[in-house]
């Protein structure tokens, strides 16, 4: 069995790890060492002291979980989708290289993040546009169950950029209006369901205490999911007038 690195097993360096779940459960499936590039992976005495390995470098979280999600793959464990936070959703090359591989991902973004609207014509702020979206776009649908039953909240999706299966997801909290944002990329059509379950997934993964109550694979970064087009709901996507 592999030594964990005391830093690791002490929780003194952060981790990126990666879950598997399903409709029956969740487990992780890999781990990897998450050495801050200063305070940890240029200091020598520190690093011995804690007993990393020398082949243990500075890597982004996202350079991590894209080794994982590889590795994963190709040693034969399946998904259809990833899903993570913004750590994860703002690296570009994360989401090219699974859509290299043909994973579909929904991942968290930061309100400032900019998609191209009206076939790829026009830049604006995910924020801006949430904030123009008429009342009758938004749905209320469950991301799952948490320690209270389902969370429910309030989704809209809009078409961006020239893809016809690239979206922006957005949440908003029912109680405060908070909202939430997702960039979500699939290789075939789905359901606005099918992507709410998946942005659920991450939330649910936090908890393993929580038992998993969707019906589809998920794996986020924290986890992936399993076959496309499993949603039951054909929510009209949002249009942007020109």
């Amino acid at each position: 069995m592999t030594k964990i690195p005391e830093a690791l097993a002490h929780g003194r360096a952060p981790a990126a790890f990666a879950v598997k779940a399903t409709s029956r459960g969740r487990a992780l499936s890999d781990r990897r060492l998450h050495l801050p590039e200063h305070s940890w992976s240029n200091d020598p005495e520190r690093r011995t002291a804690a007993g990393i390995p020398e082949m243990v470098q500075f890597a982004t979280k996202p350079r991590l979980a894209a080794e994982m999600i590889e590795a994963a793959l190709d040693a034969g464990i399946t998904a259809s989708w990833v899903t993570g936070d913004e750590a994860y959703g703002q690296d570009p090359q994360l989401r090219a290289a699974l859509q290299a591989r043909g994973i579909g991902y929904v991942l968290a973004v930061a309100c400032s993040t900019r998609v191209r609207i009206n076939q790829g014509r026009t830049p604006a702020r995910a924020d801006a546009l949430a904030g123009r979206l008429p009342a009758t776009v938004w749905h209320r649908q469950s991301a799952g169950y948490g320690a209270k039953g389902p969370r429910y909240y309030d989704w809209a999706w809009i078409h961006i950029d020239t893809g016809s299966h690239r979206h922006l997801l957005i949440r908003r909290n029912r109680s405060t209006g908070e909202l939430a944002f997702y960039l979500c990329w699939s290789p075939v059509e789905v359901t606005l369901s099918e992507l709410v379950r998946v942005a659920g997934a991450a939330g649910a993964s936090r908890s393993a205490s929580r038992p998993p109550r969707t019906r589809s694979d998920s794996t986020t970064t924290r986890s992936a999911t399993g076959p496309h087009g499993t949603g039951t709901s054909r929510l009209p996507c949002s249009p942007w007038p020109s």
